[in-house]
């Protein structure tokens, strides 16, 4: 979708930058502002959402809860930009007809859905643990990031025209 994939594209952008400053011990390192996860578990968990969209869209059955849970996304930041690029690079696909499988208390449920859907749900969590992110890197004043990274992009349109 034409519309989403420069904001997925920026947000991605926007982690890889903060990779690139990260030394893999930084990254791996448990954060005690985070419930003691790590940044790369938090990158890990965004790679692998938007993995799953990616690599289940031919069947047409997304079930997030299939993630590969890939010790290296969350401990390399080298082998996790690697990953983002990759998704950057498949995300421009046609949108279809999706469904959502999940296993809650031991009971299957299918949601329609569709791919344009699942990209914007995909980018809004994206956001959502980049802002978690952005607590663990306020710990480290070497460390800068956009002023907008992990901020949902209808609050930073609210504040341009509140600046205006």
């Amino acid at each position: 979708m034409k519309i989403l994939s420069p904001s997925i594209h920026n947000s991605l952008n926007e982690l890889i930058d903060l990779l690139d400053q990260l030394s893999d011990a930084d990254y791996s390192n448990p954060c005690k502002e985070l419930s003691h996860a790590s940044i790369g578990e938090h990158t890990r968990h965004i790679i692998e959402m938007f993995q799953c969209l990616e690599t289940q869209y031919e069947f047409g059955i997304v079930n997030y809860d299939q993630r590969k849970r890939n010790k290296q996304i969350q401990t390399d930041t080298e082998f996790a930009s690697l990953q983002i690029n990759q998704i950057k690079n498949h995300v421009d696909k046609p949108n279809k007809k999706l469904e959502l499988q999940q296993i809650i208390d031991g009971e299957e449920i299918r949601i329609e859905s569709n791919y344009f859907r699942e990209l914007l749900y995909n980018l809004e969590h994206c956001i959502h643990h980049q802002a978690l992110i952005k607590v663990a890197i306020l710990q480290h004043s070497a460390l800068s990031v956009n002023e907008n990274f992990g901020v949902a992009r209808s609050t930073i349109e609210y504040r341009n025209q509140c600046a205006q």
